[in-house]
């Protein structure tokens, strides 16, 4: 060694022990307290010292620091990266992912519907582990259309293990249904699971098919435009599409909300809309006709009629098991060239409710919709119905025919029916009533009605002095309410019980009375039928009553007696036995009721639906009070209380 080279080592070693001994200081310069501007010499050239040097060393220092972390940074993430590829190489190369298995499927992309669809489907595991329990799902829809039913078709079948790398080819059948050109989805899956876990994991892909015919062809000829309250007609033809004959086939058609169903040809099978086609040989058809019209609607609403056809169901013989075909068509509402609009007593509706005797009075208002004259109005007014009294039909401005229940208003009986200008509108009214539901000639009259229709036509002239004819209908009905009787009897002397106490009532002397109740009823059924009243505050409820049958109620703290009675059968009371109920009340008189004559119970109200007529009833019954007038054994001094 030089010795040169040794002095430095001794300067080196000494500024060492400078910097770690804990005895060495250094000058610590203070710059908190300014020194004032004028008092400090500004030197005229850049000068080094001290503070440059030190400026320096910590620079050195920061750059050392920040090398050292680079350093410890990078030598960590070559830690890292070494154990993650380690973990890939010894423990990932174990595991299965869904990535690395794939199926694929082999088949046609259309199909007929109701034939069956050969697909081959292929599942190939990359992986390095092998797929154990292996089970493969295909499912499919199985109807045409999902809304209805919507059950799915599932086949699985168990595969076992399948070893890394290999390739397992599956052959299945699927029977896919729907509309014409409507693509039908299959979802493929196999479920799985990997050794040494329980857990099941699922790879999926789907395929979709095309249905390039149907097993069974349906076609909806209707208008495509209709007027509201119109008769219209209805076509559906159904063929069998098939190499093969289909066996107990259904068809059904739902109809739009404010579709009136009239009638069919062939007659429905169930309900309104149902038809049972029996067995179909290939190429067979069948028609149905079905007239109706749609009800209180607007002008540009549209209606959609939907078609179903297919297998019936095992478990029900009224419902489709499987859908074949199905197909919609809809109709637009327009408003009628001309307009006729039925009321009752101001309202318009299809249906009416009214009670027998009552006066009922009609109007028919019509509107001229077009653009042009209408020449030659006429309402034909068509009554018909069981209830119908034809002595008290009475037309005003128009002709009643009686052999044809018709009343007419034309040009001859008002003379502006000549000629109605466009947007013209008016009315024409009448005025009829019911029959009495029951006579002993003609017996009790059997849901109760009066029916009217209404026809309006007119001529509309066109350019060349051409001449159309217009026409409009409207239809409505009058169901006449049932005769539901309440009567209330007060008796002492008769009745089921023996009353006791005096008569006339004593003053704070207990006297017992009976109270009947009875019932009466036309032509409808009665249905939610109930009686209530409530006692007065003097009167006390004994807790008897006959027939012990009946479903009588008092509530102690209220005070209120309900009869609970269900149904009342039409002729109740009439043609058959009545139907009613008595109890027992006590009466104590104060002495302030002296020379009165107290109520025994307060008023009465039935209540109850009338199933025809579709309406609630409501029948009031007043008090009754110690004046015992349905009692023919009543003394005519018995009612008013004494001391």
């Amino acid at each position: 060694m030089v010795s040169g080279d040794g002095d430095k080592l001794n300067r080196i070693e000494e500024l060492k022990s400078k910097l770690f001994s804990k005895s060495y200081k250094t000058k610590v310069e203070h710059r908190d307290n300014f020194t004032p501007l004028e008092t400090k010499d500004v030197p005229d050239v850049w000068r080094t010292s001290g503070r440059v040097a030190q400026d320096l060393g910590e620079k050195f220092f920061i750059k050392t620091s920040l090398f050292k972390k680079f350093f410890i940074f990078s030598v960590g993430f070559f830690i890292l990266a070494v154990g993650y590829a380690s973990y890939m190489f010894f423990v990932e190369s174990n595991t299965v992912s869904n990535n690395n298995i794939d199926i694929s499927i082999l088949g046609n992309a259309f199909t007929a519907g109701g034939e069956e669809l050969p697909l081959q489907i292929g599942i190939t595991n990359r992986n390095t582990s092998a797929l154990e329990l292996v089970d493969l799902v295909v499912e499919y829809p199985k109807n045409s259309e999902v809304n209805l039913g919507s059950e799915t078709e599932r086949i699985r079948e168990s595969l076992g293990t399948i070893p890394p790398g290999v390739i397992r080819n599956e052959n299945v059948r699927v029977v896919l249904f729907g509309e014409q050109g409507s693509i039908r989805p299959i979802k493929i899956s196999i479920e799985y699971r990997v050794e040494g876990s329980n857990a099941i994991f699922v790879k999926e892909k789907s395929y979709e098919v095309t249905i390039n015919s149907t097993p069974i062809n349906l076609s909806l000829d209707l208008p495509t435009s209709v007027s509201p309250n119109q008769n219209m007609t209805l076509k559906v033809k159904a063929t069998l599409n098939a190499t093969r004959p289909a066996a107990k086939m259904l068809l059904r058609l739902d109809y739009p909300v404010g579709f009136q169903f009239t009638k069919a040809t062939p007659a429905p099978s169930f309900g309104n809309n149902i038809w049972d086609l029996g067995d179909l040989a290939p190429g067979a058809d069948k028609n149905i006709y079905v007239e109706g019209k749609i009800l209180d609607v607007f002008d540009g609403e549209e209606k959609t009629f939907h078609v179903w056809s297919g297998s019936q169901s095992a478990a029900d013989k009224s419902t489709i098991g499987t859908v074949f075909n199905s197909l919609k068509q809809t109709v637009v509402i327009k408003k009628p060239l001309i307009e006729a609009k039925f009321f009752i007593d101001g309202a318009s509706q299809r249906e009416y409710s009214s009670y027998s005797g009552t006066p009922i009075n009609a109007e028919v208002r019509f509107t001229n919709n077009l653009d042009t004259k209408i020449s030659d109005l006429e309402i034909r007014a068509k009554i018909s119905g069981n209830a119908v009294n034809r002595k008290t039909i009475f037309a005003k401005q128009g002709f009643y025919n009686s052999s044809e229940d018709v009343i007419i208003w034309d040009k001859n009986s008002i003379s502006r029916f000549k000629e109605i200008d466009p947007g013209d509108s008016g009315s024409v009214s009448f005025s009829i009533s019911s029959l009495s539901l029951f006579s002993a000639s003609s017996g009790m009259l059997a849901n109760p009605s009066i029916n009217i229709d209404v026809d309006i036509s007119g001529q509309q002239t066109l350019a060349g002095y051409e001449s159309k004819d217009l026409g409009n209908k409207e239809s409505s009905v009058i169901k006449i309410i049932s005769d539901t009787g309440l009567a209330a009897k007060a008796l002492y002397f008769s009745g089921p019980f023996k009353n006791t106490g005096a008569i006339p009532p004593k003053a704070e002397e207990e006297t017992t009375y009976t109270v009947a109740w009875s019932l009466s009823n036309t032509a409808n059924n009665i249905s939610k039928a109930s009686v209530r009243s409530t006692l007065p505050p003097w009167i006390n409820f004994a807790g008897k009553f006959s027939p012990s049958s009946e479903d009588l109620i008092y509530n102690s703290s209220t005070k209120e007696i309900i009869w609970n009675i269900g149904n009342i059968p039409r002729g109740t009371g009439i043609t058959t036995t009545g139907k009613e109920v008595s109890f027992v009340v006590t009466f104590i008189p104060s002495l302030s009721q002296v020379n009165t004559i107290p109520v025994i119970i307060n008023d009465a109200t039935l209540t109850g639906h009338d199933d025809f007529a579709n309406l609630d009833i409501r029948v009031n019954k007043a008090s009754l009070n110690t004046r015992l007038v349905n009692d023919s054994a009543f003394p005519s001094n018995g009612d008013r209380v004494v001391e």
